[in-house]
């Protein structure tokens, strides 16, 4: 089953029918939300709000295992995570949508494996390439068909917030390689890698990050969900094409 992880902007799927909500425990507390089962053209999805579906947990906060457990203990095969992220490359501009191929992780703090604990013995996953490369080209090929231009590839700099960034740290972001900086990107994509389920990431880009941009002085937070709103609309079509064409 395909399971939808929605970020900032994407709390709820307003083409998903919706049969039912179910309560999980995890061994590592609560998820973000009870998880919502549902259609997509007759095709069953999981979904959850990473934030709540009240929009009240910061990223940092997130617990990303409980999340990634929830959904792998439900059925899940495949995650596809929606996120909204600052631009750092000079055509990553507001309304873009991308699909990451690269991470950055920034972040500290967070619980980020399933195997921690003196009782399991060490393991080590290969992460060289963070994303599924398979579930990446069927986002792009749903895009495609659903006339919606997607940038095909882009280094994602996940940041630990829940502040933004300074400008300096987006230029020490960009002098490492990042296009991109968002806030929810790890260790989400290595706790799906942990437990074996295709992960890939679409990121909508709703605003220039700090130094860059009309954010060179300011990041203007009441301009985002002008952005954010038909970005997303974007984004709920290639899940409905990427939902048609998933044999998971």
């Amino acid at each position: 089953m395909l399971a939808i992880i929605g970020g900032t902007g994407l709390d709820q799927l307003a083409n998903l029918k919706i049969t039912h909500r179910q309560v999980i425990r995890t061994p590592y507390g609560e998820p973000s939300g009870a998880l919502t089962f549902g259609t997509i053209n007759r095709h069953e999805v999981m979904f959850l709000a990473r934030h709540g579906y009240g929009h009240t947990i910061p990223p940092h906060e997130v617990n990303y295992r409980a999340n990634l457990w929830a959904l792998y203990q439900q059925g899940a095969k495949r995650v596809i995570a929606v996120a909204s992220v600052g631009g750092i490359r000079a055509d990553f501009i507001p309304g873009e949508i991308v699909i990451p191929d690269q991470i950055l992780d920034y972040t500290h703090g967070r619980p980020f494996t399933f195997f921690d604990g003196r009782e399991r013995p060490v393991t080590h996953i290969d992460f060289t390439l963070p994303y599924s490369p398979q579930l990446r080209k069927q986002i792009l090929t749903a895009a495609t068909n659903a006339k919606v231009k997607c940038l095909d590839g882009g280094v994602y700099a996940a940041a630990q917030g829940p502040r933004l960034e300074t400008a300096a740290e987006i230029n020490r972001f960009e002098r490492d390689g990042a296009d991109m900086v968002g806030m929810t990107g790890m260790p989400e994509a290595s706790l799906a890698r942990e437990l074996g389920l295709g992960y890939a990431a679409i990121a909508v880009v709703v605003n220039y990050a700090a130094g860059r941009g009309n954010s060179r002085v300011g990041i203007h937070l009441d301009s985002i969900s002008k952005i954010v709103d038909p970005a997303m609309a974007k984004v709920r079509n290639i899940l409905e094409l990427v939902v048609d064409s998933d044999v998971s």
